[in-house]
């Protein structure tokens, strides 16, 4: 009896130590599997990025965003894969789990028709190259930076930090900040009183000194140009200025076109006109007429009766 048990131990810890061995090998193998994974989308994103038509950014920023969707959708088939053969080496079928239960009940159980088209959408913005990470677009009423995409969905961030998750299943109407060019425009008003020619020309010379500007000329695709009367406002003649630049930088140009106007304008002379208020109270007399005072201290009507 005694040399029974034994034997069952004996037993239990050869096979407890080949499977633990086993086990072990599928972790190792798995993580060559991932090493090699790494090396492939890393030789996919050089080849990607010196490859196609584009800017180099463009192409830079389309093979991250490939190499990054193989780099995931790889690592999730070798994790499942890794998973089944460990269960396996417990002496778990899974093939009862796999065909019992069924793989279209249990995916129609966890939505798998918005999975689907959440991954079908994907391909396709792949396909047609829609956008890629670090691009800025508009998906709906949410803004912001592409950080990350997946066949399943899209992470952006917005400027005040928040971090949206879309489906691409979800994504019907896109709009894309940063496809191959972006233009800056500044619209800035001129007192009536104010010579048209005269400011255009102060305009278009802070055009070009910021087009001969080493900082800022490498995000120019064109010279800046004064496009000419925009609008007659109520109170400013607006005149309108554009710049084609580079993609994502148009925010940047318009930005520093509006600080050098402001102060080509103020040593110029040229008025940039503001709304102005005129206050007044009324003060109410008692059996008298009522007398009414400019007051432009407050924004405010005062009625006191006074005996």
């Amino acid at each position: 009896m005694q040399d029974v048990l034994l034997a069952r131990l004996s037993n239990f810890a050869a096979d407890a130590v080949g499977t633990i061995l086993h086990i072990l090998l599928i972790l190792a193998l798995s993580l060559v599997a991932y090493y090699v994974l790494r090396l492939v989308t890393r030789r996919l994103e050089r080849m990607l990025a010196r490859q196609g038509d584009g800017l180099a950014e463009e192409r830079e920023q389309y093979a991250t965003t490939i190499s990054s969707i193989v780099r995931s959708t790889g690592l999730v088939l070798i994790v499942i894969v890794a998973g089944i053969m460990i269960l396996a080496e417990f002496g778990l079928n899974i093939t009862p789990l796999l065909a019992g239960a069924g793989i279209i009940g249990l995916a129609a159980g966890f939505g798998a028709q918005t999975l689907v088209k959440d991954v079908i959408s994907g391909l396709f913005i792949l396909a047609e190259r829609q956008f890629s990470v670090g691009d800025s677009i508009q998906v709906g009423d949410i803004g912001g930076s592409v950080e990350k995409m997946t066949l399943r969905a899209t992470f952006l961030r917005d400027v005040n930090g928040t971090r949206h998750v879309i489906p691409n299943g979800e994504i019907r109407i896109l709009s894309n900040r940063t496809e191959g060019w972006a233009q800056s425009v500044l619209d800035i008003g001129i007192g009536y009183d104010e010579s048209i020619g005269r400011a255009m020309g102060v305009l278009q010379a802070v055009g070009d000194e910021l087009a001969a500007d080493p900082e800022f000329n490498g995000l120019l695709l064109d010279r800046p140009a004064v496009v000419g009367v925009q609008e007659l406002a109520d109170s400013a003649v607006v005149l309108r200025m554009t710049a084609k630049t580079r993609p994502g930088k148009q925010f940047a140009v318009t930005r520093e076109l509006r600080r050098r106007v402001k102060e080509r304008f103020d040593a110029e002379g040229i008025d940039i006109p503001y709304p102005t208020q005129v206050h007044l109270t009324r003060v109410v007399l008692e059996n008298k007429a009522p007398v009414v005072l400019e007051n432009p201290a407050e924004i405010e009507i005062k009625e006191e009766v006074r005996g």
